[in-house]
C-alpha cells in the first residue's frame, strides 16, 4: 500500500486518533499506580498526575499544530508515535530507579511538601515528554484529514469522536483488565506496543525508515525482556507476595518473628501476624481494651465490627482473648482479603464483606458491643470516613455501653494536625473520649463511648485473669488521657484530609532523616556514602 492511500483512508487516521487517546489514559492510570506504592494514591497524588498530563497534552496540541502547519509531512507524527511508544515501554525499566533516585535527593534538600515536589517532580521526568508526543497527534491528523471547509467541522468532530472513545476505553480497560490481571508494567507495554504498531505500519506501508523501525522493534523487545517486573520493592529479598488490586499496591513480608502486609513500599504496616501467636507490640494490642471497657469478657457473646479488616490482625487478638465474641469485618480490597486466608492465617470465622465501610454501616441495621475503625493508610485517608456524618453513623450502630476504636496514625504535636481534626470531630459526636499514644510509634488509639469510658474500663480491668493482656490494660488505663475537645471539625462538605496528612507526613520525614541532612550539609555526599 502507498504512503497516499494509507493517509487517504481515513479510517486509518481515525484509528491512529483512537488509539493514542486511548493510550494517553492508559499511561495516566498506569502512572497512578506506579506512584502510588512510592507516594500514596490520595486526591493530591492524582490532582498532580492529571495537572502534568494535562501540561504536557496542551504543549503538545500548540507545538503540534504550528509543526503540522510549517511542514506537513506524516512522517514526523508517526516518528513522533514510535518515540513516544518506545519512551512509554522504558517506564517499566526504570521509572521506579528515577522515582528514588528524585526522592533520596530531594528528601536531603526539601523540608516542606516533600511528597508533592518528589511525585510532581518524577511526573514531569518520566511522563511529560511521551504525552507531548502523543498532544501532538489531533492537530496533526486534522491538518491531514481536512481537505476543505465544507466537511472541516464534521471531520474534526469525528477525530474528536474517535479520540473520547478511545480515552473511554484506555479508561475502563487499565483499571479493570489489565492492572489487576497482569500488573503495571505489562500495562505500559501492551499499550507502547499498540503505539509502535500504529507507526510501523505506517513505515511499512511506505517501504522507508525500515533502519529506525527496526531499532525501534529491538528496543521495544529489550524494554519487553529486561523492563518486566511486577516488584516495586526491587530491593526486597523476602517477600512472599507482591501484587496489585484495582485499590491497592499489596506487599506481604516474612520476617523471624512475623509476617507483613504493606501497601506502600517506603512507609507504613497495614497489618501483621506475630508467628508466635503473641501481642504484636502495635497498635492492635492497645485496641483490645475497646472489648474490655465493653465487657467482652463478662458477657460471654458479643459483636466486633471491623471496618478496614486488612488481614485480620485485630480480629485474631480479640478472638484469642475474648470467648464467645462475634467479629465481621468489612475489607474494600478483595485481595487483601485473599491474602488474609494465603498468609495471615485469617479463621474461617470471621465473616468478611467486600465493601466500603461507610456504605456498609447505611446498609444493615445490626447494632454491636464494639466498632474498630482501622481505614486510615498514612495519608490515604477516605474523607467520607472522617466526618461528623460518619461518626454519627458509626454510633447509631453501637449497643448501648457499646465502645468505637479508632487507630489513628501519622502522630504529631503540631496545632490543627489530622489527628486534632479526627479527635474533635469524633468529640463532636461521642459525649466522651480518650487518647493513648501507642509506644514507639507515630500511633495514637482513641475510645469513645456514650458511657463512662473510663470507669467502666477500671471496672472491667480488675475481671481479667492475670497475663499479659491484664498487664497491657493496666498500662493503658495509666496512660489514658480524657480528650479535651477543640474547633477543629472535617464534614461530608470540608474534609481537607490529604493536606492535613501531607503536612504531618513532612513532619515526620524531617524527623527521621534529621541526622543524614546534617551529615550531608557538613561533608557531602561522600560523608553520607560513607555513613550508609
Amino acid at each position: 500500500m502507498e504512503t497516499r492511500n494509507i493517509l487517504k483512508n481515513k479510517y486509518y487516521l481515525y484509528m491512529t486518533e483512537f488509539f493514542a487517546g486511548m493510550s494517553v489514559m492508559a499511561v495516566e492510570l498506569g502512572a497512578s499506580r506506579l506512584l502510588a506504592p512510592y507516594f500514596s494514591s490520595s486526591q493530591i497524588v492524582w490532582t498532580i498526575i492529571i495537572g502534568t498530563i494535562m501540561i504536557a497534552m496542551a504543549l503538545g496540541n500548540i507545538w503540534g499544530g504550528r509543526s503540522a502547519d510549517k511542514n506537513p509531512n506524516p512522517d514526523k507524527l508517526y516518528m513522533r508515535i514510535i518515540v513516544a511508544a518506545i519512551w512509554i515501554a522504558a517506564i517499566p525499566l526504570v521509572g521506579r530507579y528515577i522515582i528514588l533516585g528524585i526522592s533520596a535527593l530531594l528528601i536531603l534538600v526539601v523540608n516542606n511538601n516533600f511528597l508533592i515536589l518528589a511525585a510532581f517532580i518524577a511526573c514531569m521526568v518520566i511522563f511529560v515528554f511521551p504525552l507531548f508526543l502523543l498532544g501532538t497527534v489531533t492537530p496533526s491528523l486534522a491538518r491531514y484529514t481536512v481537505k476543505s471547509l465544507d466537511d472541516s467541522g464534521k471531520t474534526v468532530g469525528t477525530l474528536g469522536a474517535f479520540n473520547t472513545i478511545g480515552s473511554i476505553i484506555g479508561t475502563f480497560v487499565p483499571t479493570f483488565v489489565t492492572i489487576p490481571a497482569v500488573g503495571t508494567s505489562i500495562t505500559f507495554l501492551i499499550f507502547a506496543g499498540i503505539l509502535l504498531a500504529l507507526g510501523l505500519l505506517y513505515f511499512f506501508s511506505k517501504k522507508t525508515k525500515k533502519a529506525a523501525g527496526i531499532t525501534a522493534i529491538v528496543l521495544f523487545l529489550i524494554c519487553c525482556i529486561f523492563g518486566y517486573s511486577d516488584s516495586f520493592a526491587f530491593w526486597e529479598k523476602n517477600l512472599l507476595a507482591e501484587e496489585e488490586s484495582v485499590y491497592n499496591y499489596l506487599q506481604v513480608k516474612d520476617m523471624d518473628d512475623r509476617v507483613i502486609l504493606s501497601t506502600n513500599v517506603l512507609f507504613g504496616v497495614q497489618s501483621v501476624m506475630m508467628k508466635q501467636n503473641t501481642l504484636t507490640g502495635m497498635y492492635y494490642d492497645y485496641a483490645l481494651a475497646a472489648p474490655v471497657m465493653a465487657g467482652a469478657k463478662e458477657k460471654g457473646s458479643s459483636d466486633l465490627l471491623i471496618l478496614g479488616m486488612g488481614t485480620g490482625t485485630y480480629a485474631r487478638q480479640c478472638l484469642k482473648y475474648f470467648d464467645g465474641i462475634n467479629v465481621e469485618g468489612v475489607e474494600i480490597d478483595e485481595k487483601i482479603t485473599n491474602l488474609a486466608h494465603k498468609y495471615f492465617e485469617l479463621p474461617k470465622s470471621v465473616s468478611v464483606t467486600t465493601y466500603d465501610g461507610r456504605a456498609y454501616l447505611q446498609a444493615v441495621d445490626k447494632k454491636y458491643d464494639v466498632i474498630m475503625v482501622d481505614a486510615y493508610q498514612d495519608i490515604t485517608i477516605p474523607f467520607q470516613m472522617s466526618s461528623v456524618e460518619f461518626f454519627t453513623m458509626v454510633k447509631e450502630h453501637l449497643k448501648d455501653n457499646g465502645v468505637m476504636v479508632v487507630n489513628m496514625n501519622m502522630h504529631s504535636e503540631e496545632k490543627g494536625n489530622i489527628n486534632a481534626y479526627l479527635s474533635d470531630t469524633i468529640a463532636e459526636v461521642f459525649p466522651e473520649s480518650y487518647t493513648v499514644d501507642v509506644a514507639g510509634s507515630t500511633n495514637r488509639v482513641l475510645f469513645a463511648g456514650s458511657g463512662n469510658v473510663k470507669n467502666a474500663f477500671n471496672q472491667h480491668i480488675n475481671e481479667l485473669e492475670a497475663g499479659d493482656l491484664k498487664d497491657l490494660m493496666q498500662e493503658i488505663s495509666a496512660s489514658m488521657e480524657l480528650y479535651d475537645k477543640g474547633n477543629y471539625l472535617l464534614t461530608d462538605d470540608k474534609a481537607p484530609v490529604e493536606l492535613l496528612g501531607m503536612k504531618v507526613i513532612d513532619e515526620l520525614i524531617q524527623n527521621e532523616i534529621g541526622y543524614y541532612k546534617q551529615l550531608f550539609r557538613d561533608e557531602g555526599i561522600k560523608g553520607l556514602l560513607g555513613q550508609l
